[in-house]
């Protein structure tokens, strides 16, 4: 399913929706729902793209995703090989700010929990430190039932606002701007470069697959995105080489063989543009992610 437009089943009468997901692999398109989405990954690795950014997601991570925001959870290409044996696993709480809860949250009470979520619609990720108490407090809202269940999903929201400097999923603010057609027109262009970034992929490429001129498409990806397709491409090489970097054999793999298995013809250009999205060398950032995993199992 393309659709950028995704409607949820929803069970019974029910104003918020759990689901448990174990699979062989994350819904790999790009789409977006009215329901506000928390998604706790208990299992799995790979991109999560929310409008023009892009996240390297691991196990034991949780991510709030506005309403209407378009995103997806990208598995690693390893979970689509026909021999695979891994699985991914997830819970996510969905619920629409805009339906039957509406009234309830525009109570005089509830006015905190609505402007939190006006203020944070463009998402966020939970630090690690405060991942066990609100994975805690998801696992409430899945127990309980009826009224239990909502006070639980207030107190959740208690929690989120008590974490100072939330850091932002993405900075494109008007979600409702991309129409279903662009969002199947993305969908297949984040696709074919998610698939395609560790060989040499032209602009005219990409261009065919919107079927759109190489000068009509950087201007439409530029203003949907706020990427040139450049730029765009060099952070999914450069989120790939991470992930490379700091895999468990990483160590033992030179940093010029992750540059070329990134898509990089050049270990200088590698280092480049590395150093420019990230802020620190290839060499500096795998020392600084070992040393922080060495001293978090000493302490």
């Amino acid at each position: 399913m393309k659709v950028l437009q995704f409607t949820l089943p929803v069970p019974g009468d029910n104003n918020i929706i759990i689901k448990r997901d174990v699979l062989p692999y994350f819904y790999q398109h790009l789409h977006r729902h009215d329901e506000i989405q928390i998604t706790w990954i208990q299992k799995g690795e790979g991109t999560l793209v929310v409008n023009n950014n892009m996240h390297v997601f691991g196990p034991n991570e949780i991510y709030f995703i506005g309403a209407n925001q378009p995103h997806v959870f990208k598995s690693d290409p390893v979970y689509f090989d026909a021999k695979s044996k891994r699985n991914v696993k997830a819970l996510s709480i969905h619920f629409n700010p805009q339906g039957k809860l509406r009234p309830f949250l525009e109570l005089a009470e509830m006015k905190p929990m609505l402007a939190f979520l006006k203020k944070h619609n463009n998402g966020f990720s939970i630090p690690e430190e405060h991942v066990p108490d609100v994975a805690h407090k998801m696992e409430l809202v899945l127990k309980h039932k009826n009224m239990d269940q909502l006070v639980s999903l207030i107190d959740l929201f208690k929690k989120f606002a008590s974490i100072p400097k939330l850091k932002e999923l993405s900075s494109i603010y008007n979600h409702s701007e991309v129409s279903e057609h662009d969002g199947i027109r993305l969908s297949n262009i984040y696709h074919y470069i998610m698939a395609n970034y560790a060989r040499s992929i032209t602009l005219e490429d990409v261009a065919q697959q919107a079927f759109m001129t190489p000068q009509a498409f950087c201007r439409y990806f530029k203003k949907r995105t706020l990427h040139t397709f450049v730029s765009f491409l060099n952070e999914v090489r450069i989120n790939e080489a991470c992930k490379k970097l700091t895999a468990g054999d990483a160590e033992s793999v030179s940093i010029s063989a992750i540059a070329y298995n990134s898509g990089f013809n050049t270990v200088t250009n590698f280092n480049r543009v590395f150093k420019t999205i990230v802020g620190k060398s290839p060499s500096e950032y795998q020392e600084d992610y070992f040393r922080s995993a060495y001293e978090e199992t000493t302490v």
